[in-house]
């Protein structure tokens, strides 16, 4: 796993505390409520939460997600949590090398943690992000962690397709400029994760539609699937942003199926 001897890592930590004010970068205690629903039974699921901006979400404006984004549900309200992740993010944006060392690190403590509880090691290290981690040599050296996350880049899924341990799964957007990203996503057998205002439809862009709101890591095996998740917090539900489907709006284009 990591070359680093205790001594170093012990030294690394203090930096990164004195220098970031950053205790750990993963919640491998299920402090995030959707990761702790998917960690039941045989997967305990790590996750990492950066401060959502342009340079982690690229696509977060055209796709229309920016705004509404799940940043400040949940316990992203508290001001405590906003501190640890935009903590993170500074580390991430300043150092990034020692950041890299730092989350293999953790992630290593992650899989024992799991062997010690007899349940399988599994990670989402986008949770508020898309940040192409494939750049890293992170998948390859954790192989025994079964790795997952949503993605709003197209391009991305050919490259983690050929990651045995990778699963991405493509947010849906129904803005007009995002629409070459959904030509490009259509041709892989991904999940394609779409944020519904009112009830879920039977059928969507031509695949039969999962209740995504049930298990994130469940999700990620529905291949050829659109994971239904219902809108969170107040502005996206009351949102006329098309990022959220309201069905009886809904009209054709791109093969996209109108539902009444």
């Amino acid at each position: 796993m990591i070359t680093n001897t205790v001594k170093e890592i012990k030294e690394i930590k203090e930096y990164v505390k004195h220098t970031y004010n950053v205790n750990c970068l993963l919640d491998r205690f299920g402090a995030n409520t959707k990761l702790k629903k998917s960690s039941k039974g045989v997967y305990n699921v790590a996750g990492l939460s950066l401060m959502p901006s342009l340079k982690f979400c690229p696509m977060s404006i055209k796709a229309g997600c920016f705004e509404l984004c799940l940043k400040s549900a949940g316990r992203g309200r508290f001001n405590n949590v906003v501190n640890a992740r935009n903590n993170k993010s500074n580390f991430y944006n300043n150092d990034y090398d020692l950041f890299i060392t730092l989350l293999k690190y953790e992630l290593e403590l992650h899989v024992i943690n799991c062997k010690k509880n007899n349940v399988n090691p599994s990670a989402r290290l986008n949770v508020l992000s898309d940040i192409p981690y494939e750049k890293t040599d992170i998948f390859n050296t954790f192989q025994e962690i079964y790795f997952y996350d949503y993605t709003k880049r197209a391009n991305r899924l050919e490259t983690c397709n050929k990651i045995d341990n990778y699963k991405l799964m493509f947010s849906y957007s129904g803005k007009q400029e995002y629409q070459k990203q959904i030509s490009k996503a259509v041709n892989f057998s991904n999940p394609i994760a779409v944020v519904f205002k009112n009830e879920f439809p039977k059928m969507f862009l031509n695949r039969p539609v999962f209740d995504g709101d049930l298990s994130d890591i469940d999700n990620s095996t529905r291949d050829n699937h659109i994971i239904g998740l219902k809108a969170k917090g107040s502005l996206a539900r009351n949102s006329f942003n098309d990022f959220v489907v309201d069905l009886p709006k809904m009209t054709d284009f791109l093969g996209i199926q109108k539902i009444a």
